[in-house]
């Protein structure tokens, strides 16, 4: 098996224009990154294929400097084409098999979990992390299903046999609480990309987790 790009999923950024209202989706991100986030995913749903290519090479370019890496939501065939680190795949996407196939052993393969069922079919020898959730209620993802909170991330993560990164209407407010559960770390939308800085919500969320994480592991 190849050697896949180091990731951290400390503070894992799900960014789309939708979510910027406007904004450029590239400066924003380099915002965020600039107050902490450790990864980045790029979700654009109706985005055409070649325009999400052309934008994922914008912004993998940009990300480069601060070695971060790029995970495409759903889309392998963009994923390939744009030369991000790999892909996140959402319950009713392409089955993980078949990504990991197409994708080969070298890229990151992520795969969302909110119920048992879901999370007994997380594999860890195609998968590399799971975002688990949704935790809270979030107009970002209306179709997640009902909140499943702490205790139900607490009790998926015991049968997941990857990295759990917490995902759902997850804010600063959350944030430590949640960390303190034990997570490897959170994913949030709203959070940075509906900031009126996304560098200043990326850093009091680094904080937050900073908190949490010490409180995990007293």
């Amino acid at each position: 098996m190849g050697k896949r790009p180091d990731f951290d999923l400390t503070l894992y950024l799900v960014a789309g224009g939708e979510a910027v209202a406007g904004r450029p989706l590239a400066e924003v991100i380099e915002a965020a990154v600039h107050g902490g986030v450790t990864l980045v995913q790029l979700r654009e749903k109706t985005m055409l294929d070649a325009a999400m290519i052309e934008l994922a090479k914008d912004i993998i370019k940009r990300l480069q400097p601060y070695d971060i890496p790029l995970i495409i939501n759903d889309r392998v065939e963009v994923a390939l084409a744009a030369g991000a680190a790999g892909v996140h795949l959402g319950l009713d996407d392409i089955e993980t098999a078949r990504a990991r196939a197409l994708l080969g052993p070298d890229k990151i393969l992520g795969v969302s979990a909110g119920t048992p069922a879901e999370a007994a079919l997380v594999d860890p020898a195609l998968a590399d992390y799971a975002g688990v959730g949704s935790l809270y209620p979030t107009a970002t993802k209306p179709d997640a299903g009902p909140p499943i909170g702490i205790e139900g991330l607490v009790a998926l993560s015991r049968d997941i046999p990857v990295p759990v990164v917490a995902i759902g209407g997850i804010g600063v407010a959350q944030a430590e609480a949640v960390m303190a559960s034990g997570v490897a770390g959170i994913a949030v939308v709203s959070a940075i990309c509906g900031a009126v800085d996304p560098e200043v919500a990326a850093r009091d969320l680094r904080r937050a987790i900073a908190a949490g994480r010490a409180k995990a592991a007293s």
